[in-house]
């Protein structure tokens, strides 16, 4: 498995899409995912440190994670079957380590809350991962890019039919 960090989780202006970037940790590659408004303000709401008076979904789910003695290690996107991702939330109980099929979204979200890491495995990132291109951009190849300037995401997103995709 193939450890990344959340990028970013990025908004269209135009549109209601939202996307969830992924990056290698030890790599040069990209993911990105489409999620839901609900799950991209849960993970974002979070990585930002903002404070909610109720617990959320993804909070309660760690909180009855945790009331029953239970402990998340570890999310991982293990597939894309038909442009769908799919993940687990490996779950340790009575000394078992339970692998519990989720949404990425919910997953992600939940393992934010859980401060725990999240992988992908090599297959789906090598089918799926997108690299930071200059070219792309159209600069010199070595010239320094601001690290918000992401041509080859930018690229990927102009391929898109966004009429034909649907909340996961």
């Amino acid at each position: 498995m193939i450890e990344v960090t959340i990028y970013s989780v990025l908004y269209s202006l135009l549109t209601r899409h939202r996307i969830v970037l992924l990056k290698e940790v030890m790599g040069e590659r990209y993911l990105p995912i489409w999620i839901g408004i609900p799950e991209s303000d849960a993970i974002a709401n979070h990585l930002q440190g903002t404070t909610i008076p109720r617990p959320l979904t993804h909070d309660l789910l760690l909180n009855v994670i945790r009331g029953l003695n239970g402990t998340v290690h570890y999310i991982v996107i293990n597939d894309l079957a038909d442009d769908t991702f799919f993940a687990r939330i490996a779950i340790e109980h009575d000394g078992q380590i339970k692998l519990i099929d989720a949404r990425p979204s919910d997953a992600m979200a939940l393992g934010v809350r859980a401060n725990v890491p999240i992988y992908v495995e090599p297959d789906v990132l090598a089918r799926a991962g997108i690299l930071e291109s200059p070219d792309i951009r159209g600069q010199d190849a070595s010239a320094e890019a601001p690290e918000e300037e992401l041509g080859a995401f930018r690229d990927f997103l102009d391929t898109l039919d966004l009429d034909k995709l649907e909340d996961d």
